[in-house]
């Protein structure tokens, strides 16, 4: 309604200027510049108040989320009209422009509900079958009775005779999706997976010829 009340009093104030003889078309080509100059020159304001928006509106990170993006990562400290600043894990506070986060694509790590882990195990050509077989569901159950392995998914396979190897492959997720807890959730499993293989007699291979 105000933008309507005001375009009525611009074509009033135009409409009575030419009757009593005034020439407005210079004028109004004045404005068309100047509003032209105006335009480029907020172009990269009304674009980060679009990316607001769009950043308000799709929700796809709040404040305390640990996001990346094709040229930063770290965790949300602020966001406001024109940016939002991000914590690298270095420390450093990174402001970005809300234009360019609303045409990125961004991965919230914090919006996961578990953690991928995926790896491939080599064993020496000299492990015997039994000792495989032992291994794979030595491994398996190992995930299965961990307390922060997510129970939902838990692959372990003999997957491939490489050249020097006997590949198992490995997959699996952790319950946490904390950086220093996935960490350490990891090397635990990782530790245990050595120990299995020790255990069972057979040794981790590496390439030879």
């Amino acid at each position: 309604v105000k933008i309507i009340k005001i375009f009525m009093v611009i074509i009033g104030f135009i409409t009575i200027s030419q009757e009593w003889g005034y020439n407005v078309s210079g004028f109004l080509a004045s404005l068309g510049l100047l509003g032209m100059a105006f335009a480029l020159a907020a172009k990269d304001t009304v674009a980060n108040l679009f990316g607001s928006f769009v950043i308000f509106t799709d929700k796809p990170f709040k404040v305390g989320d640990w996001i990346k993006t094709s040229d930063i990562e770290g965790v949300v400290e602020d966001i406001d009209i024109r940016s939002t600043k991000i914590r690298t894990f270095a420390q450093a506070l990174v402001t970005v422009p809300n234009a360019t986060l609303a045409n990125s694509a961004i991965l919230n790590w914090s919006a996961m509900g578990k953690r991928r882990i995926k790896i491939n195990i080599g064993l020496t050509y000299d492990t015997t079958v039994t000792q495989l077989q032992k291994i794979i569901n030595d491994i398996k159950f190992m995930l299965k009775k961990h307390p922060d392995i997510h129970q939902d998914v838990i692959h372990v396979y003999f997957s491939a005779f490489e050249d020097s190897s006997l590949n198992i492959f490995c997959y699996y997720f952790t319950k946490t999706t904390a950086w220093d807890k996935f960490m350490s959730v990891r090397e635990d499993t990782y530790l245990k997976i050595m120990q299995i293989v020790e255990q069972n007699g057979s040794s981790f291979a590496f390439p030879s010829q």
